[in-house]
């Protein structure tokens, strides 16, 4: 899932380098592998979240299975997004439906992008973070995860303000911050599943 969301980051961070303005889609190649990432991404993000609840204590279980339940959300909705995007938006049929394919705001898949994104997402991480509470990797996995959500969920002023370029916290919060905690909770699991010494 790093590796998915690091070359992710690369493609946004090269189609929004080439835009001729800050208002501007970006553009293909770059935005079509964009949506084929999001794609790709997403059971993985599901799987992470189950292994957050089979990680976590009882005490927490319950939070961690609604953080699992906000990720599959996360996934239905922007999987839905994206695949119709990539399939719908160049058929001629759909040529002249701005208001529902486009990525320009405002429009229909914009609106459920962000209601996954900046709503159900920081919901997912949120959640997920009181099952990190004990040793300092941990921590250190709560304090990232509690970033991530917190700055995906600031992205939503930007449909209240009207301004997308607003949203772009949000897009830091789950593009860059994330994806350290992902590869944090990844060491983590990968500590623990080691055998003892001598074992």
């Amino acid at each position: 899932m790093v590796s998915l969301e690091i070359a992710y980051l690369t493609c946004l961070v090269v189609g929004l380098a080439t835009l001729p303005s800050p208002q501007d889609p970006i553009a293909d190649p770059w935005f079509t592998a964009l949506e084929l990432l999001i794609l790709a991404m997403m059971p993985f993000m599901v799987a992470l979240m189950v292994s957050v609840h089979a990680w976590s204590s009882q005490e927490t279980k319950a939070r961690s299975m609604t953080a699992v339940v906000f990720m599959a959300l996360v996934a239905v909705v922007t999987s839905a997004v994206h695949f119709a995007v990539l399939t719908l938006s160049r058929q001629e049929a759909f040529g002249d439906m701005g208001w529902l394919f486009s990525f320009t705001w405002p429009s229909v898949v914009y609106a459920l992008d962000i209601l996954a994104w900046d709503l159900f997402f920081p919901a997912s991480v949120l959640f997920a973070m009181p099952v990190f509470h004990t040793g300092r990797l941990e921590r250190g996995i709560r304090f990232v995860l509690g970033a991530s959500g917190v700055l995906a969920l600031a992205g939503l002023a930007g449909v209240f303000l009207n301004d997308m370029q607003v949203r772009n916290i949000g897009i830091v919060g789950y593009t860059v911050v994330f994806p350290v905690a992902a590869a944090l909770m990844g060491i983590l699991f990968w500590r623990a599943e080691l055998p003892e010494p001598g074992g």
